[in-house]
């Protein structure tokens, strides 16, 4: 897969991403900064790592399942394979600074 094509990938998921929100905080979970990482391979699966805010959140399953969903059905993705981790644990320095703002710590 040529760069262009996979960063063109890799951004629609961020799209994507964009319209799945945390349960308890009604901000997107990529602007909250829980995505650590997106890479899409050459076989157009995509593998996302990512956190949640709390280790012992009861929709965990939930939005790992939304999440998969929605890349999955994005164009050019064939799978999605998602990575939850809390190492680093997520901190509200992670968030975006439109987050931020929209949550009023700005």
């Amino acid at each position: 897969m040529e760069i262009a094509e996979k960063q063109e990938i890799e951004s629609r998921i961020v799209g994507v991403l964009r319209s799945v929100y945390d349960p308890e905080i009604p901000v997107n979970i990529y602007d909250l900064g829980l995505i650590y990482e997106i890479n899409v391979d050459d076989d157009h699966i995509a593998h996302i790592t990512m956190t949640l805010t709390a280790p012992n959140c009861p929709l965990a399953d939930q939005v790992v399942e939304e999440v998969k969903y929605k890349v999955t059905g994005t164009r050019g993705v064939k799978d999605c394979d998602v990575k939850l981790t809390f190492n680093p644990p997520w901190n509200r320095d992670m968030m975006s600074d439109e987050a931020k703002l929209e949550l009023g710590f700005l």
